[in-house]
């Protein structure tokens, strides 16, 4: 078989877009936060994840402007040899402050933080044991590091204590979950989690990136639970509340220091933007002295999952700003998205493998009440046209 069999085979794409249908790399020609512009016309974005509505505050574009001005477009090397800035170090230490942890380490992405930590941390005679539900960066640092890898039902305390259980004795032991999972903004079950580590003596990994900004005052999950002394590593992204590209990983100044020096993702790629390091920066800063966004985000989310549900609608609640509405397929979801968008709102279409068919919607601090409640008859224009399936009957 030649190796690019599988692409010229490769053809549920290419249908879904022929048809009209396709929900993926929509092509916007402004984005305001709150809404967009896609062929012309004013667009509700409810499938962002700028939370706390900072991509477009003046602060965060007069200091990314600044860097920009001050050191340029790039870096063009790797902050281990010619590509750090004193701006980099000096966001590194304003993360360990704001969030509570002795130091911290700033990569290129988010992304980059989960696969560099998971896959220095790990080695062939440790173990890791994972959420089922955690982020695929995740799974791929703990296959790049050889280390072995099994799994526990997704937040249950319970199997987890079972699969440490089950560990080989005097194995390093890595237990990696989400603080907010992506899909349907459920909050890991953290004090059960913790207790369950600290019997078994193993470390704890919580990938932050949707609680970081937002909840616990922005200090994120860890906070929120009082927990940040006792989770070993936390990881974040700048690319959802914080308003620019880049992540971190947060910990003791031992566990950062080691990384340093040993994360492949941070030694071998070119390092995080002046201008993406200024506008993450400023982002912190305003979510310190300005922790009303992380509510209203909260508050616009519950809105909105208060009036889906009150259509009858499949709706997933959660404590967070995400809200997903289930569908009954990959070809329903898609359809839907579609005639959500003609409506003027934009949703993110979920489909297999990256979880079950849905609709995920996300809200933002800045979201006014008439955003919201177009998005909310929007669902309720596709409900009536039977392409959403019902749990209840409506109460309206």
């Amino acid at each position: 078989m030649d190796l690019l069999d599988k692409c010229r085979d490769f053809t549920l794409a290419r249908e879904a877009i022929e048809s009209g249908v396709y929900p993926f790399f929509t092509p916007f020609e402004s984005n305001d936060g709150p809404t967009t512009r896609h062929l012309g016309r004013e667009t509700v974005m409810c499938g962002s994840n700028n939370y706390l509505g900072l991509t477009k505050d003046p602060r965060v574009l007069d200091s990314s402007r600044a860097a920009l001005d001050r050191f340029g477009t790039s870096c063009t090397g790797s902050r281990l040899n010619n590509g750090n800035l004193r701006l980099h170090d000096d966001l590194e230490r304003q993360l360990a402050a704001f969030f509570g942890k002795p130091a911290a380490l700033v990569f290129s992405t988010g992304y980059h933080a989960n696969l560099g930590t998971g896959s220095a941390m790990l080695g062939p005679g440790d173990i890791v044991v994972i959420d089922r539900d955690v982020h695929a960066s995740l799974f791929d640092g703990c296959r790049m590091s050889g280390a072995p890898t099994r799994f526990f039902s997704h937040n249950d305390p319970d199997d987890l204590a079972a699969k440490l259980a089950l560990c080989r004795v005097g194995a390093g032991k890595l237990v990696l979950v989400d603080g907010v999972y992506s899909m349907n903004g459920d909050i890991c079950p953290l004090p059960e989690i913790v207790e369950v580590c600290e019997r078994f003596g193993a470390r704890l990994l919580v990938d932050d990136a949707h609680g970081a900004g937002v909840l616990g005052n922005g200090r994120g999950t860890c906070a929120l639970f009082g927990l940040t002394d006792r989770v070993d590593l936390i990881t974040l992204t700048f690319s959802k509340a914080f308003a620019s590209l880049g992540g971190a990983v947060l910990g003791s100044e031992d566990a950062i220091h080691f990384l340093r020096h040993h994360a492949r993702t941070e030694i071998f790629s070119a390092s995080i933007t002046p201008a993406n390091a200024a506008a993450a920066s400023a982002a912190l800063r305003i979510v310190e002295s300005e922790p009303w966004r992380c509510g209203a985000a909260l508050d616009n989310a519950e809105y909105v999952g208060a009036g889906l549900s009150e259509l009858g609608l499949d709706v997933v609640r959660s404590q967070s700003p995400i809200v997903s509405v289930n569908t009954r397929d990959a070809s329903n979801t898609m359809v839907t998205w579609r005639r959500l968008m003609e409506l003027g709102v934009y949703v993110n279409a979920v489909l297999p493998p990256a979880a079950s068919p849905r609709l995920r919607t996300s809200y933002m601090a800045t979201h006014q009440r008439h955003h919201l409640d177009k998005a909310i008859a929007a669902f309720a224009a596709v409900r009536d046209e039977g392409l959403l399936p019902r749990t209840v009957p409506a109460s309206r």
